[in-house]
């Protein structure tokens, strides 16, 4: 079923054209990644598909019906509720329908209603539609929805009561995200749902998505996501789209292969034309050869000109250089807790960081890989422990938030002013690398988008020529080529690395080791991500099978105790059986009544006369009553069985 189509899309922001010719098909099940540069116009396709901005022509048709949930950058929820009534108001049809079948069964509870049966039946009817549409509709599962929503999104053990005011930013975010999945719209779209995500969330949202009811279209610059959860590729180069089924990788794959033969006919066709043109220039003028001449430019003429293939647009140009080698030893850390002032985040770290070492530092949200680096580099002082650099090792720093990069400073005198000695020309060589251009560089640079400080704090970086780079999420707001360039002049580096990343496919290219961060201590894995995740679940299968063998340790060393105790439990076993069989016995025989009772009460000569009413109803009550206890009883002695 189509959900959605767009056709030829146009949209400009004053004079400058940012979309054009834009196509977009959406079925259901579809799971569409948008890809192409920071400033593509990617976010501004997904606010015209969600309603947020209008278009300047071309056409978007939407059934009737269908239900678009938008998710932009950075959405936090602010609200002065609780986490859990946030979530629950997304329920608010199902609520109310809840009530009103609480309503209907007090009415039906009612004495005064049995008295008059149309009008009880009549409510009866009521109720059994309403509890059907109620079931349907995920009346009876919604709680559970927000429940495994919330813990997928890393709130499980959290107290649901805090107000949502109280929470951090990437909480926020975080809930915003969560609050849409329970919406369930039939188009979810979601514009980088990957940031503020830890690696265990990120893989949570992959499998949620993979199994997700409807279509999914979502701007993402995390390739391991991308390649877990879509099927088709939009590429959105020079204002307009082209489309490539499968997932990112496959993607980069049939780009390349497109473009090579584009270009092998676009040269055999310039050999053709070549061949034709230069006969016609020679034979033209010839009495014997002029008709084929003019035949020949009849056909250069009629001739459909191939365009010269458009390659991979501009990326930056850059590499990571040392002044000096440091010593073998770079950074040594003992038994190290960090936090702010006497709040402890995590205790207990130890590492030996050697020259050339690439480490990434991974854990959950909150465990303090971030602290741990602002400790480092003295922004934070270590709450015990201690931490020692090696010799001659020179620290350059990039800080994820680029905090730093709020100066009313112009971009060539941010970088010129801590380089006073390099010519002008250089600095705008270097800024002209990471893709800072003619008036570019006269920006100020407060007003610069995430990603153009992100290529500014990159080319601060590379200026500095350190020997450790101590880098915090350094691909956050970098596109997808920026982070390919990033990533080679990563693994070309002559220093040493420590880094913080959420994105895979980084840590996998760049680490040559991986420690992971919790409350109470710091582990080494020697090898990339894909690595660690094995050496994970090994440990995890390890453990299920010492606990299997202790288990068993435990039974044998009680084998002696266990024998009475069997005795016992057999004798036991045996009394609960027979109980069960008195119970069944009893149970037919109640319900046989309760079934009696109810045709006595539809009997005319019964629902006429309010008193008999009444002492069958009491009767029916009293039965139902011990049914049910019996009921409780049962299931009690078959869980014990």
């Amino acid at each position: 079923m189509i959900l959605l189509q767009i056709n030829q899309i146009t949209k400009y922001y004053g004079a400058e054209l940012i979309l054009s010719n834009m196509k977009l098909e959406v079925q259901n099940k579809d799971r569409i990644a948008l890809v192409g540069r920071n400033g593509a116009g990617k976010s501004t396709l997904l606010k015209i598909i969600a309603g947020q901005l209008s278009y300047d022509s071309g056409e978007m048709i939407r059934p009737k019906g269908v239900k678009i949930g938008y998710l932009a950058q950075d959405t936090g929820l602010e609200s002065n509720l609780s986490i859990w009534d946030e979530m629950l108001t997304v329920f608010t049809d199902l609520l109310q329908q809840e009530k009103e079948l609480r309503r209907l069964e007090e009415t039906m509870a009612d004495s005064n209603i049995l008295e008059n049966d149309v009008f009880y039946q009549k409510v009866l009817k009521e109720y059994d539609e309403q509890q059907i549409a109620f079931k349907e509709q995920g009346g009876y599962q919604f709680e559970a929805d927000i429940r495994s929503v919330l813990h997928g999104l890393q709130f499980a053990g959290y107290d649901i009561s805090t107000p949502i005011s109280a929470l951090s930013g990437g909480q926020k975010t975080r809930l915003a995200l969560g609050k849409l999945l329970l919406t369930k719209p039939d188009i979810l779209i979601l514009d980088e749902p990957t940031n503020h995500l830890d690696i265990a969330t990120l893989s949570w949202l992959e499998q949620y998505l993979q199994g997700y009811h409807g279509a999914v279209l979502i701007v993402s610059h995390d390739r391991y996501f991308l390649d877990k959860v879509v099927n088709q590729v939009y590429e959105i180069s020079r204002n307009a789209s082209k489309k490539f089924h499968g997932n990112y990788s496959a993607y980069l794959v049939k780009k390349a292969e497109d473009y090579e033969h584009e270009m092998k006919q676009y040269e055999k066709q310039q050999g053709e034309i070549e061949k034709l043109r230069d006969f016609v220039q020679k034979n033209i003028t010839r009495a014997s050869t002029t008709k084929r001449a003019q035949s020949r430019r009849k056909q250069l003429e009629k001739m459909e000109i191939i365009d010269r293939p458009h390659g991979d647009e501009k990326s930056a140009s850059f590499s990571f250089d040392i002044e000096r080698q440091s010593g073998n030893e770079v950074l040594n850390i003992t038994n190290l807790a960090i936090g702010y002032e006497s709040q402890t985040v995590s205790k207990q770290i130890a590492m030996r960081i050697t020259k050339g070492d690439s480490i990434a530092l991974v854990g959950p949200n909150g465990v303090g890989k971030s602290t741990l680096l602002k400790t480092l580099i003295g922004k934070l002082a270590p709450i015990s422990g201690e931490f020692r650099f090696g010799t001659n090792v020179q620290i350059s720093y990039y800080d994820q938030e680029q905090a730093e990069l709020i100066s009313n400073k112009r971009v060539l005198n941010e970088l010129w002013d801590e380089h006073p000695l390099k010519p002008e020309k250089e600095i705008r060589t270097i800024l002209g690398n990471f893709l800072f251009s003619g008036d570019d560089v006269l920006k100020t640079v407060s007003t610069l988008s995430g990603g153009e400080k992100a290529r500014l704090a990159l080319a601060k970086l590379m200026m500095e020529k350190a020997n450790l780079l101590i880098l915090d999420e350094p691909t956050n707001h970098l596109d997808l080529d920026s982070k390919i360039v990033l990533e080679n002049a990563l693994v070309d580096y002559p220093g040493t690395i420590l880094f913080v990343s959420h994105d895979r496919y980084f840590i996998n290219r760049i680490a040559t080791k991986v420690i992971e961060l919790s409350k109470d201590s710091s582990e080494e894995f020697l090898g990339d991500y894909d690595y660690y995740l094995e050496k994970k679940q090994e440990q995890a299968e390890i453990k299920e099978l010492e606990e299997a063998a202790k288990d068993s340790r435990t039974a044998k060393s009680n084998k002696k105790t266990n024998h009475k105790i069997d005795k016992e439990a057999k004798k036991l076993e045996r009394q609960r059986t027979r109980r069960l069989e008195e119970i069944e016995l009893t149970m037919e025989k109640l319900e046989s009544e309760i079934q009696e009772y109810n045709e006595t009460l539809t009997s005319p000569e019964v629902f006429q006369d309010h008193e008999k009413v009444l002492e069958v109803q009491k009767k029916l009550e009293k039965t139902q009553a011990e049914l049910d206890l019996l009921m409780e009883e049962w299931a009690e002695l078959e869980e014990m069985i």
